[in-house]
């Protein structure tokens, strides 16, 4: 059976952190591949996301080094809000024969109660928490009673947005995300104005 893991989010911009949590993914849960996922339209992000184009053009460039690292577009390319359950319905109906792994972050396993479907998400997939250093793996108390399986996989502090305010004040990057992906920012001039764009 063909193990899958998601790793879905703005990837606005993709940094190293996201890349080390996806090889880790790989090799402590023995997946066969990860699928990175660019978000759609975030119903829960108030900030206006960087375009699609960009967003997926990092994040391509930030993979290619890994042939189990596989892009899905399936969020840019179906209109309306991104939710994680539909994505997985979606993905899980192309695929029906794979083992899914959904990977998340602490912050988003925190607040799991809020997505659309979450009952039923927690049925078709085995999640896999992203823990930033010092802070303990918890759930809400709505998860917590319901069962399911989560991981947790250790993630280096590093923060899109924090990137970005690092480029809007002219600092270097080159520590924080993939070379080709500062020079992609830095030919397309992202991330230079006030507005994350």
């Amino acid at each position: 059976m063909k193990r899958i893991g998601i790793f879905g989010g703005s990837f606005d911009p993709v940094h190293l952190a996201h890349v080390a949590l996806a090889r880790t993914a790989l090799e402590q849960l023995h997946l066969d591949e990860v699928r990175w996922i660019p978000a759609g339209r975030q119903w829960q992000k108030t900030r206006p996301l960087t375009a699609a184009a960009h967003r997926a053009a990092m994040v391509e460039l930030a993979v290619a080094d890994e042939p189990r690292f596989v892009v899905d577009r399936c969020e840019l390319d179906r209109s309306g809000a991104s939710y994680t359950y539909d994505t997985v319905r979606e993905l899980q109906a192309a695929e029906p024969g794979a083992q899914w792994t959904l990977i998340i972050g602490q912050d988003q396993y925190t607040g799991l109660h809020t997505w659309l479907g979450w009952q039923k998400l927690l049925e078709r997939v085995t999640l896999a928490v992203a823990n930033r250093p010092g802070v303990s793996l918890e759930a809400s108390p709505e998860v917590a009673q319901v069962d399911h399986e989560a991981v947790a996989l250790p993630m280096m502090d590093i923060s899109s947005t924090d990137i970005r305010a690092r480029v809007a004040a002219r600092l270097r990057i080159d520590a924080l995300v993939p070379a080709a992906v500062a020079r992609y920012i830095d030919q397309h001039h992202l991330y230079r104005g006030t507005h994350g764009s």
